[in-house]
């Protein structure tokens, strides 16, 4: 009787460990199967918004077809829709890029009157000139470890950094547009610098001020334009004149994110033809108010769309110029900065990183190189 009970117990408890490891497999099997069904997910949603964001181009470059031949008009309606989105105060934005403009300001009084990001001064044997136009994500670092410099190594190119910190590619509504009274230093400015259209004093004691008086820029082989992070934080600058409800605003084509990067665009395209242009489109941010996130590029609208909706907006414009030697590069997407990886490559949500600066300059350094050496 003892050993049959013996027996018994023996059996159960084998029984016991089977159906616990059993069980065990069954739950790594279940965990498993889970995260598989979560990183199919995140697949979806990321194609999903790949495809949305494709439709949105689509979508804007129908509607602005359509549009584009309605009266431009005045800047008076700009002025009462800017009143109306900054409310007539200061805001932590308007703050921000204040404040980065100062320091820029500083810096460029305090640095050495450089010509060129290269170290050397000597014409060198330089496979390619570079011109970039742009805010603080170029202004910001002008060493070695800068992306102008980064892409020049990679690329054996001779570059020119025009980037001024704070500035945006449209012309604020409430800064004057005539060329006799012009104070814009953005896109608009620079441009209108390149080829004559306003005093290039105007620049003086920056960095892009050294550079009008001293760049071949007819050597050109290609034009970096880099903004649209100041021009959606702003509030005040519309994408485009045409609005979201379907109606055209009656302000300047330069006032809007689209007309100034349009603008620029045909601009140079007209006194450089043997010039490529290069349209960069924002990147990926997260933006905060006192250490408070307060959302990302996909979420939060400052007055005028999301981050996103700018995006697009650039990819549109350089897609109108595709047969005119214009060129797309996708930084939204391209250089793998993103909610996961924000840490890593953004110091504050916004400004590279310096393994940020490496990883935009080597993505973009990639695709210069294969449209410049299209054999390799």
């Amino acid at each position: 009787m003892d050993g049959s009970q013996h027996n018994g117990r023996k059996k159960i408890s084998g029984n016991v460990i089977l159906l616990t490891v059993l069980i065990g497999f069954c739950i790594l099997a279940i965990i498993e199967i889970a995260y598989g069904q979560a990183q199919i997910r995140m697949e979806r949603e990321r194609l999903a918004l790949q495809e949305a964001n494709n439709q949105a181009v689509q979508e804007l470059r129908e509607e602005w077809d359509g549009l584009k031949g309605e009266p431009e008009g005045g800047a008076e309606s700009a002025k009462r829709t800017g009143g109306e989105q900054s409310g007539g105060t200061v805001t932590e934005v308007e703050k921000m890029l204040l404040n980065t403009r100062s320091e820029s300001d500083a810096d460029a009084a305090d640095a050495p009157s450089a010509i060129s990001e290269n170290s050397s001064e000597d014409e060198g044997d330089y496979a390619m000139q570079i011109v970039f136009m742009g805010d603080s994500i170029l202004d910001n670092n002008r060493e070695q470890a800068g992306v102008a410099s980064l892409i020049g190594d990679a690329c054996n190119a001779r570059v020119y950094n025009m980037a001024i910190g704070g500035t945006t590619a449209a012309v604020p509504y409430d800064e004057p547009r005539g060329f006799d009274d012009w104070e814009s230093l953005g896109l608009m400015g620079i441009v209108n610098a390149i080829v004559g259209n306003i005093d290039a004093s105007l620049f003086d004691g920056y960095q892009a001020g050294e550079i009008l008086k001293s760049c071949d820029f007819y050597k050109t082989d290609y034009f970096i334009i880099e903004y649209g992070i100041n021009d959606c934080m702003s509030g005040k600058i519309p994408q485009s004149k045409y609005m979201a409800d379907g109606t055209v605003a009656d302000i300047a084509d330069i006032a809007t994110y689209a007309g100034a990067l349009e603008s620029a665009t045909t601009l140079l395209r007209s006194h450089f033809p043997d010039a490529k242009i290069i349209i960069v489109s924002p990147h990926y941010c997260q933006f905060f108010e006192d250490d408070k996130y307060m959302g990302d590029s996909y979420s939060l609208n400052y007055g005028y769309g999301t981050l996103v909706e700018f995006f697009r907006v650039s990819a549109y414009v350089a897609d109108q110029h595709r047969e005119d030697d214009v060129m797309f590069f996708n930084a939204m997407d391209e250089t793998g900065i993103d909610a996961y990886t924000a840490e890593e490559y953004l110091e504050d949500g916004i400004h590279l990183s310096e393994q940020g600066r490496r990883l935009y300059a080597e993505c973009l350094s990639r695709r210069i190189r294969a449209d410049f050496y299209p054999e390799e």
